[in-house]
């Protein structure tokens, strides 16, 4: 697992041991900031269920201003954890050893421009409880996109206050890209 792009490409990640996290592939990664690239320079980013950081970390690779990392595996903090110094970016994001839940449930401390929602793919629940959370819509920047990356088979049901602006298919996976109504994000 390498970096695609941006200031650190190539550099090899790891990912962590066991079964728990299932890292998003370079072809994932190579698709989504395809389509995303034009709009991570200089954000914000909030990366929930992050497992590795390979979202977050190619984010800041290729301009992102700061990541917030939002994991509780003992075993993908610890390769988060190395990823980020392996990358040099300890100055531009933080680590936040916790459930989506639990973050969430205390405020998310935004304002975010771009969240990426990666949850466990058994876990299309988790997706769709963040999804309906008031703390993560209120802590959205006016405009902010939400990318959900989930099984094909099993989509979730949105939140009226959502919008699907995009969905892209890659394999077995659909990408979601959402934005939230302007006055349900706090814009």
């Amino acid at each position: 697992m390498r970096v695609i792009a941006g200031t650190v490409k190539g550099r090899t990640l790891v990912a962590p041991r066991g079964r728990g996290t299932r890292p998003a592939t370079d072809r994932i990664r190579e698709s989504l900031f395809a389509m995303l690239d034009p709009l991570v320079a200089d954000t914000r980013v909030l990366d929930l269920f992050a497992g590795a950081g390979t979202l977050g970390i190619e984010a800041l690779s290729r301009g992102a201003a700061h990541v917030r990392f939002v994991e509780r595996s003992r075993e993908a903090l610890t390769a988060l954890r190395r990823n980020i110094a392996a990358t040099g970016f300890e100055e531009r994001s933080d680590v936040v050893a916790a459930s989506v839940p639990s973050f969430l449930a205390g405020g998310a401390h935004g304002p975010y421009d771009l969240v990426f929602l990666d949850p466990p793919f058994a876990d299309v629940g988790g997706l769709e409880a963040s999804l309906r959370e008031s703390h993560l819509r209120a802590a959205l920047a006016a405009d902010a996109l939400v990318v959900a990356r989930v099984l094909k088979k099993h989509l979730p049901e949105l939140p009226p206050t959502t919008r699907l602006v995009r969905r892209t298919d890659i394999g077995e996976e659909a990408i979601l890209f959402l934005k939230y109504d302007g006055d349900a994000a706090g814009g």
